[in-house]
This record gives C-alpha cells, sequence and structure tokens, in this order.
C-alpha cells in the first residue's frame, strides 16, 4: 500500500532559497505539483531551475514502502473537519513512482497557497517575520490545509500567536535538513496537532525518499540539534582542557561510529548498567545532575533491561527467539558501508521505450544515509557486478543490445565510476551475466547465457578463457537450448571449486545447478571435461547463487512460478546429496536476480527486477525493504 500522490491539489513552499528549492524539489520527483513563493523574482528563477536540473537526482532516493495493516482503518478518519480531506489521499492498490509533478512559482502569497493542501514555511529565521507569515497562511489557505514550518530553532507553539483557534490542530514542525544529501526530517507537535497528521505525513515523506522521524513532544532543537549541541559541548571541554585535538576526535568518531556501532546499539552493547557506573563518576567529578542516570535505572536497570546480555534487552527489545544471543541483530540501514546495485535500464524510470538499451546504471547506495547515487550511466542492460577491496574497483557485465547477436562486454573501473576499462570486448562473449571476483586469485569468473558458458580472465582482463562449454544439439527446440543457459557463479576459492545455475526456461521448472572445479582436468577441454556434476534439477528457475565457504551453504535466487519460484533459497553443499536439502529462506519477491552475503551482520541483499532492494535475516528469515522505486535491479554487491 502506498501513498498515492495528490496531483489535485499543490503543496507550497513559502520562501524560495537554499532548502525551499530543496524541499519543493522533494515533492517534485515524488509525483507532487509544487508552488514555491518568494518575494523575489530571482530566487524564484532560481528555484525552478535548480528543480529542473536536479529532480531526477531526487527521484533516485531510495522509497520507504510501508505495507501497515492500520493504513485501511487510520486513513481519512482523523477527527476534525479541518484536516480531515487531506488526510484521505492513500491508494491502496498501486506501488509505482509517480512522474515529475509540475512546479509553478508566485510572488504573491494568494495565488500560491489559495489551493494547497500542505504548505510548509521556509522564510529566514526571524520570529517576528514567522508569527506575521502564518498569520497570512492562516487566513489565505483552505481550512482543511496543514501548515508546516521548516524552523529548527522555532517551536511551532512559539508562531500561533495570530492564528485562528480551528487552524491550530493543522501546524505543526516540518524540519528538513539538507536533501538529498541528508534525508531526514524531524517532524514536532506545536502542542494542539492532530497527531493523525504525524502517521500519514510519515507515510508521504517516506515515499518521497525521506527518513522522517518525529518528536514526541515539544523540544527546542528537535532531536538531533540536541545530540548535537551535547556532542559539541563535550568536544569543547575536550579541548580547552588539552585531553586531545580536532584531528583525533574526528579519527576516533569516524571509526567508532561510521564503521562501527550506533551509539544506542554501543550501550545496550557495553550494558546499561555500566553506563550508569561511568555516568555516576562523572556526576560525582563534575557535579551535574543525576536525573538522567535515575531515569535510566529507573526504566531500565531496576527492570533488569540492561543490553544485549540479558533476556530482556536494553533500548533497544530483546533478539527474536530463533536468533542467536551472540550476533548482532540485522540492522540494514546501518549494516555495511555501501551496496553497489545495477539498474539493467528497463523499468519504468526509462521514459522513452526506445533508448532503454542506454538507460542501465551503477548505482551505490549508502546505508547509513540511504542515499543513492549514479556512478556509471548509458550502460547497455548492465546484469552482474562484484568489488575487489584490495584494488578498489568494481566489475560489472553489459549484456548487450540483442540477444541473437554477441555484443555482450565485461567493465571495470574504481569505486568512484573513473578510470573505465572494457576488460572483455564485444564479439568475445555474447550475453554475460552474474560475475563472481576473487580476491585470492585476482581472477573474475563469469556466466554467458546464450553462450552457455562459464568464463574467467584475470582482473585486468588478461586470460580470457571458457572454462565450461555446454554443447547445443543443432535439432534441439529453443526450450531445450535454454537448459544450457548459464546465468549465476559463485566461487570456493578455498576448496577450488565453482557453482552455477543453468535456468532453463522462463517460469519452465527445469532449472539445474551444477558444480565442478575451477581448471579444467588434464586432458579435457571445456566442451567435455568430465568433473561437472548436476546437484539438483527440476528447479523453477535458479538465477545468481552465492557460496558461504565457511559453512559450505550455498545461496541462490530463483524468479520462477509462485511459491516455489520468486524465492531466496539456501542448501548445505559439504556432505554428501541425502544432506543437501533445499530450504526457501524468503519468498514472495518481485522476480529476485541479485544477492550478496553480509556474514558479519547475519544478512543476505536481495534486488529484484520489481525495483526493490531487500535485507533478509539469514536466522529467520526476516524480510526487510530497503529501496522501492520504479528501477529494474539484477546484480549487487558490499564494500
Amino acid at each position: 500500500m502506498a501513498v498515492k500522490p495528490r496531483t489535485d491539489r499543490p503543496v507550497a513552499v513559502i520562501g524560495g532559497g537554499v532548502l525551499g528549492r530543496r524541499i519543493g524539489c522533494i515533492f517534485i520527483a515524488a509525483g507532487y505539483h509544487v508552488h514555491i513563493n518568494d518575494l523575489s523574482e530571482v530566487a524564484l528563477r532560481d528555484a525552478a531551475e535548480y528543480i529542473d536540473t536536479h529532480k531526477a537526482e531526487f527521484s533516485l532516493m531510495p522509497r520507504i514502502h510501508k505495507e501497515r495493516e492500520d493504513i485501511k482503518n487510520s486513513a481519512g478518519k482523523i477527527t476534525g473537519s479541518d484536516v480531515e480531506t487531506s488526510i484521505t489521499q492513500v491508494d491502496l492498490e498501486s506501488s509505482t513512482t509517480a512522474p515529475f509533478g509540475i512546479c509553478k512559482t508566485f510572488t504573491e502569497l494568494e495565488p500560491a497557497v489559495s489551493n494547497s493542501w500542505l504548505v510548509v514555511e521556509a522564510v529566514p529565521e526571524l520570529l517576528d517575520l514567522k508569527i506575521d507569515t502564518f498569520a497570512e497562511m492562516d487566513r489565505l489557505a483552505p481550512a482543511d490545509c496543514m501548515l508546516g514550518s521548516n524552523s529548527s530553532s522555532f517551536k511551532s507553539s512559539l508562531l500561533l500567536e495570530k492564528v485562528s483557534e480551528g487552524r491550530k490542530k493543522g501546524v505543526f514542525n516540518i524540519h528538513f535538513a539538507m536533501p538529498p544529501a541528508i534525508r531526514t526530517v524531524e517532524m514536532m507537535t506545536c502542542g494542539e496537532t492532530d497527531p493523525g497528521i504525524f502517521e500519514y505525513m510519515e507515510d508521504v515523506l517516506g515515499e518521497c525518499g525521506m527518513l522522517p522521524v518525529t518528536a514526541r513532544v515539544e523540544s527546542t532543537g528537535f532531536i538531533f540539534n540536541r545530540l548535537w549541541a551535547a556532542i559539541k559541548r563535550e568536544i569543547m571541554n575536550i579541548l580547552s582542557e588539552g585531553v586531545s585535538d580536532p584531528g583525533e576526535i574526528d579519527l576516533l568518531w569516524e571509526h567508532m561510529f561510521k564503521n562501527g556501532p550506533l551509539p544506542c546499539q554501543l550501550m545496550d552493547q557495553i550494558g546499561l548498567d555500566t553506563v550508569a557506573y561511568i555516568e555516576d563518576n562523572y556526576i560525582r567529578e563534575r557535579g551535574c545532575s543525576s536525573s538522567t542516570v535515575d531515569w535510566l535505572r529507573r526504566e531500565y536497570i531496576d527492570q533488569e533491561r540492561v543490553g544485549k546480555k540479558c533476556a530482556k534487552g536494553g533500548l533497544y527489545p530483546p533478539l527474536p527467539k530463533s536468533s542467536s544471543a551472540e550476533k548482532n541483530p540485522a540492522n540494514p540501514h546501518s549494516a555495511a558501508k555501501d551496496i553497489y546495485v545495477l539498474d539493467v535500464g528497463l523499468g519504468g524510470n526509462a521514459k522513452d521505450v526506445s533508448q532503454v538499451h542506454s538507460n542501465g546504471k551503477v548505482l551505490r547506495l549508502n546505508l547509513a544515509t540511504q542515499k543513492l547515487t549514479p556512478v556509471m550511466v548509458g550502460q547497455n542492460q548492465p546484469d552482474g557486478i562484484d568489488a575487489s577491496l584490495s584494488t578498489q574497483r568494481i566489475f560489472w557485465t553489459n549484456m548487450g543490445r540483442s540477444t541473437a547477436s554477441v555484443d555482450g562486454s565485461v567493465w571495470s573501473s574504481d569505486m568512484e565510476g573513473g578510470h573505465v576499462r572494457c576488460l572483455v570486448a564485444i564479439g568475445d562473449v555474447h550475453t554475460p551475466k552474474q560475475i563472481a571476483a576473487v580476491e585470492s586469485r585476482k581472477q573474475l569468473y563469469f556466466c554467458d547465457r546464450e553462450g552457455t558458458s562459464v568464463h574467467r580472465c584475470n582482473y585486468d582482463g588478461s586470460n580470457h578463457e571458457i572454462i565450461v562449454q555446454r554443447r547445443i544439439d543443432p535439432e534441439s527446440t529453443l526450450l531445450d537450448q535454454m537448459t544450457l543457459w548459464c546465468v549465476g557463479v559463485a566461487i570456493d576459492a578455498e576448496r577450488n571449486l565453482m557453482y552455477w545455475t543453468q535456468k532453463g526456461p522462463s517460469k519452465g521448472g527445469r532449472g539445474r545447478i551444477f558444480v565442478a572445479g575451477l581448471d579444467i582436468p588434464p586432458g579435457e577441454s571445456a566442451e567435455n571435461r568430465m568433473d561437472i556434476r548436476c546437484l539438483w534439477a527440476k528447479m523453477p528457475e535458479p538465477i545468481d547463487i552465492e557460496i558461504d565457504s565457511a559453512t559450505q551453504t550455498l545461496y541462490w535466487t530463483d524468479r520462477g512460478e509462485h511459491p516455489m519460484g520468486c524465492t531466496l533459497n539456501r542448501a548445505y553443499v559439504g556432505g554428501e546429496e541425502i544432506d543437501m536439502e533445499k530450504v526457501i529462506l524468503a519468498r514472495h519477491f518481485h522476480e529476485p536476480i541479485g544477492l550478496k552475503l553480509d556474514k558479519v551482520n547475519n544478512i543476505v541483499y536481495v534486488a529484484d527486477l520489481g525495483g526493490s532492494l531487500y535485507s533478509v535475516s539469514l536466522d529467520d528469515g526476516l524480510k526487510t525493504e530497503l529501496v522501492r522505486n520504479d528501477s529494474c535491479y539484477t546484480g549487487l554487491t558490499l564494500v
């Protein structure tokens, strides 16, 4: 269930400055029409130009899609006729990304807000100016229109001096930071705001690609600014006392929180009882108030909620029973630094169907910020991707324009999309699919679908060779030939083994997974090697695969028919055939393709052609949707 963009009435943004134009761009990119009001025609022209230039970038922000049962019951039932109309636009069927909205600019306030359903004030931080602006917004906007302030320093309750009583339940703070680089939005009540507004706006902002957070009560500085104020204060104490210098402080911060656990997770990991003892020492030494530690003991420690070491959990709830207490909870928003994912270019974001063959992209998703950034564009149906940390390079395959011609290729670049090299040129491979980088050998392995083969080459493209070649009977049917199509490949370098999938006809139930040695046995060839063994047959449609060498567990996606297809699967491959039981770990994807293990965080990531990226817990198969948009995703890898 996705919130449907309101195209019947606009969002109005008051102020066309740096933040005002970015706020407008957020809504435009998600399909909402926007009116921008500013007294300066120059500011309005610059705002319109910014939105037109950046709306495509904003449209790449990952959409947060909430499948909540309570939407049906809550939508349209917010009490009070003043806001009821603006809370009813929930689409319970469609989840596709809307086309861009239309931006209009106004030097006068009345035409900008006269038919709006939401007004966001983004004028300079002057209290009297904001009070007068809210008075005019109240007078000119429709009775059911919600009024939000982007102020980071003034509570919206301070802006109500000239606002009518009936309007106050529709007034709230909605503070944007600096999208798209920073996607968080903090909302807060004016003290009289209808609570249903926040539930609705959280859904709207999530579908716009933002990360909304709502303060439970009014608070000067919202949430993050209060955190930042405390951090700044203690940093200045450290510096003024000569304890450290700025470079060391930033080094510690980067490695503790950028690459390590987040603050509340860290406190749970240390133990809240230990945190309290440490704070007791600071209280004695500095004469600070003990109220926060008293609260911690009362609400958590006295209730035996002291963190990860106890069954009741701590600041975070305990792990599910199916999870090991020794493992970190699978937090998809902090588990890995970056995901590189391929948009094959066939999705709804290809506005001109004739250009789909140059619409492919290599994208980078930062899981901490949820920012999705293009690394390479103009690719010809990219399908498989992997990375080498030792060389700081990524490798990907392009399937080419036509499956009937040999026009695929293999490419490499640095992590930022620079220093691009063609490793396997057009004419040397038919339709390259999943690719696997093997650091210990500095080699790339990839499948060629219509070429019915498995290839390898060095990281620089040298020593390109075919190591498995499936023979096609010239008299066979196309459906029979499809059973020889090689798609996914995984390498167990420790045991000198490779695994690959042969997908079979679409939804045909004739897929297979094979295993063989990495090297062709002496005296044999890629076509007649005798060490190939079929592990499973009559599978729905296996696609990409990956091997956990430590546990000898194979993972693969299957895009076949529901319910056995469109699944993420795993099986132990280290024993006899009787031990190799196939298990569906998660299901109901939208044609899944790419997958990648994050063994440190006990997660496997999955990308599908429906435009979604998921994390799946290896403990209990819990599936979390991280991204949904109008793209069409194939391969992915972690860095």
